[in-house]
């Protein structure tokens, strides 16, 4: 049963590697392995979560006393950021199908989404750093050509994006080379390194590099701008808007909790400071972007400050609530990517200006990207509310504290994170005003909604960013709080938040602002007349 591990990894690896030696004319054929084979990795994936305990070891090489296996682990971390990933993966491959955006290799498009789909999978279910390396190589790899498939322009984005991550991946390599220096072994399982001494705190800040680099944040971030301006949308969904925060956020768990014995102190400080610092500069930067894929490129960038923060207090709340944006980050930011591929194609152009009106043109991907937004913004009762009032509450305990070294400058950190939320909200607003609310241009009267392959994808995702809000418990209690090995003791939280009954005293508000609206509208109008004068004429009267 334990083989079932190697499906998900190696099925997508082997249908992704055929694709890309297929003749370009089989896009049908493309297609079809694509969407089957992503559907099966999302069912073995869930397969894999359900399991209580999973393991598999694969003898690879034995040289003398030198033996190297490919040992793979489910453990309650990987196992359900696997399935959602794997989600992800689907979702975007049905978007794909209708899409008609430009793609200019289909089978290096469609057979590397199936790499990045299998070598994400590797990452997240091997137990041995040296073959995490490999897997993290492909997704990068994957990267670049799925960039590259973008048309016009879209090499230098490309190129920028590899030679950006290859960087932060060689350190990566000599950070992995550091941890196996100092604790004899590359198995994930077997390492516990205590955070002291300066070759452990090199190593560390190596591998939190590669992670936060692949995670987009500060300061290795500007391949994903670039990215997002010539990427096909569904790649800016899948990667960098999904997967590659899932893959960053999770090796910086590993290094954190499992890798090394981390206590609050400057390697903590230093995580706290790099994620306010990305907090308030990405969204900054997005808020006076006049491009849609650049302006969601900087917001994306943006909330990684926001798990980086919550990871810094090391408190089960903060560690858990950046877990959770992380993936209620994936969920709004693809579905915002979605919207933006929608509604580039269906318009010709992403320039916020020459947008405006598509609100009654493009209902579903409105109300996709409406929600979207909001949740984006932390508005309950909303998934990104819940999450980020999660990591408020972190912070508030570094004050208290319960964290250390940081504990002093937690106002700082708190200030960060609201005034960052404040920026999402006012980009956020120049967003659904630019695209959906403001005044048609003549040039899109004709403009109709994409096709239903389109908007499922999108419309799933908003569902998620409802659901996870208003029943966060959910999430919480099934994929992260387990996870992290905490019970969702009810004295878990330092502050409460009731969200089925703030949502029902929405939804009630919401009722009686349109009772009043209804009465106002079909309320009996006033008869006017002139004024009677009694036959006098008056002045202006002829």
């Amino acid at each position: 049963m334990d083989r079932i591990l190697l499906y998900p990894v190696f099925l997508p690896l082997a249908a992704g590697f055929v694709l890309l030696f297929l003749p370009r004319g089989a896009r049908p054929l493309f297609k079809l392995v694509t969407v089957v084979v992503s559907l099966v990795a999302f069912g073995l994936a869930v397969q894999i979560f359900r399991l209580e305990q999973a393991a598999y070891d694969w003898p690879i090489l034995a040289l003398g006393e030198f033996q190297l296996d490919l040992l793979l682990t489910a453990t309650p971390l990987g196992s359900f950021i696997l399935m959602f990933a794997m989600g992800f993966g689907v979702l975007i491959t049905l978007y794909s199908l209708s899409s008609r955006a430009p793609v200019a290799r289909a089978n290096e498009y469609y057979g590397s989404l199936l790499l990045a789909v299998g070598g994400s999978a590797g990452i997240l279910l091997t137990d041995h750093l040296l073959f995490l390396l490999i897997f993290w190589e492909i997704v990068t790899a994957a990267l670049y050509l799925l960039i590259s498939t973008g048309g016009k322009h879209s090499d230098f984005a490309a190129t920028k994006s590899f030679a950006l991550i290859g960087a932060s991946d060689a350190g990566l390599l000599l950070g992995i080379g550091m941890v196996w220096a100092l604790s004899g072994t590359f198995v994930i399982s077997q390492i516990q390194l205590p955070a002291t001494g300066s070759l452990p705190i090199i190593a560390f800040l190596l591998l939190a590099l590669a992670a936060v680099t692949k995670a987009g944040a500060i300061p290795l971030q500007t391949w994903l701008p670039a990215g997002g301006e010539y990427a096909p949308p569904s790649v800016m969904a899948l990667l960098p808007g999904a997967i590659d925060k899932l893959l960053g956020i999770y090796l910086l768990l590993v290094t954190v909790t499992r890798l090394f014995v981390l206590e609050s102190g400057p390697l903590t400080l230093v995580l706290a400071v790099v994620g306010a610092t990305t907090i308030v500069v990405g969204a900054m930067v997005a808020l006076v972007q006049h491009n849609l894929k650049k302006l969601l490129a900087y917001s994306a960038i943006s909330q990684v400050g926001y798990m980086l923060l919550g990871i810094a207090t090391l408190t089960p709340v903060g560690l858990a609530g950046g877990i959770f944006h992380m993936l209620n980050n994936a969920i709004y930011k693809s579905c915002l990517f979605l919207c933006g591929g929608a509604v580039e194609e269906a318009t010709g152009t992403a320039r916020l200006d020459a947008l405006g009106g598509l609100g009654r043109k493009m209902p579903l991907t409105f109300a996709a990207g409406l929600i979207a937004v909001l949740s984006l913004s932390g508005l309950p009762p909303l998934n990104g509310f819940a999450s980020k009032w999660m990591i408020y509450q972190a912070v508030v305990q570094m004050g208290a504290g319960e964290a250390g070294t940081g504990a002093a400058l937690w106002p700082l950190w708190l200030l960060a994170t609201m005034f960052g939320s404040a920026l999402t909200l006012a980009y956020g607003v120049k967003i659904l005003h630019s695209v959906f609310l403001s005044r048609l241009p003549d040039r899109l009267a004709k403009v109709k909604e994409v096709a239903p392959l389109q908007t499922f994808p999108m419309l799933v995702l908003a569902s998620l960013c409802v659901l996870f809000g208003v029943f966060y418990m959910a999430p919480l209690g099934t994929f992260i709080l387990p996870a992290l090995g905490i019970a969702a003791e009810p004295g878990l939280f330092i502050g409460t938040w009731d969200s089925q009954r703030a949502t029902w005293l929405l939804l009630v508000g919401i009722g009686v602002g349109v009772g009043i609206l209804a009465v106002w509208a079909f309320r009996k109008k006033l008869r006017t007349v002139p004024t009677w004068t009694c036959g006098e004429i008056q002045p202006n009267d002829e």
